[in-house]
């Protein structure tokens, strides 16, 4: 297979649309980049459309090799690992037997999705449901800050209907909670929900809440919020801590 020298390639062009949502929406495809997370991919039995590398940047033996100004140009990094890979984007659902589940309404910064995502992988998250959010898990950011978690994880879109629905109990974690959120009782199947850090939780999604948990803060402290992620972590080892004990 000769190799592709031209940025101007189809292939090429391909990827480059794939750095868009609406782009990754269109195709259902989505890249993943550098040898980490292209082998990430694969191992959670991801399908690869494609796969391009440059020998001058890795040594790496699967795929079509380009050189090394077409992979510059594919990548969405400043400094390319020497591969990328064409991946279709999974589509999953809630598993039956789930017992703990973070939900993410409203995330508008990719890193702080992928870091949710990330965290409720190493937690144990049976799922990350994802609603009206401002960016999608497979932004290139977002791959990154989940160190491939979205990969495995089910990451699954949802709305307040679907969640309503759900035999979970449903923790909201807002600023003016009931009770801190080290009061209740996780160890039954369990739904946290954490909205964006600026924002917060809208009422629809209060409402359908079974409880309303706040996170201490320090009085007067500059920070009027935690980061999503943050507050999404100590949710989760809370559960995590209370199931331990049992």
């Amino acid at each position: 297979m000769p190799v592709i020298t031209s940025v101007d390639n189809p292939r090429v062009k391909e990827v480059l649309r794939l750095r868009k949502a609406r782009g990754r929406k269109a195709a259902g495809l989505f890249v993943a980049e550098g040898p980490r997370e292209v082998g990430r991919a694969r191992a959670a039995g991801l399908t690869l459309a494609a796969t391009y590398f440059a020998p001058v940047l890795i040594d790496w033996d699967e795929g079509e090799e380009v050189d090394e100004r077409v992979l510059r140009k594919m990548s969405y990094r400043d400094e390319p690992e020497g591969v990328v890979a064409v991946v279709a984007i999974p589509h999953r659902a809630i598993p039956d037997d789930s017992t703990l589940l973070l939900v993410a309404v409203g995330i508008e910064k990719p890193g702080n999705l992928g870091a949710m995502a990330r965290t409720a992988d190493a937690a144990g998250a049976d799922a990350l449901l994802v609603a009206d959010a401002e960016c999608d898990p497979w932004n290139p950011n977002a791959i990154r800050a989940s160190t491939g978690s979205v990969f495995s994880l089910p990451v699954v879109p949802t709305t307040a209907d679907t969640v309503a629905a759900l035999p979970h109990t449903k923790v909201a974690a807002v600023l003016d909670g009931d009770t801190t959120f080290t009061a209740p009782d996780y160890t039954g199947p369990t739904a946290f929900i954490v909205g964006a850090e600026d924002e917060g939780l809208g009422e629809e999604w209060q409402a359908l809440a079974d409880m309303r948990v706040a996170i201490p803060m320090k009085q007067n402290a500059t920070a009027d919020s935690l980061n999503a992620s943050t507050a999404a972590a100590l949710l989760l080892y809370e559960a995590v801590r209370q199931r331990s004990a049992t």
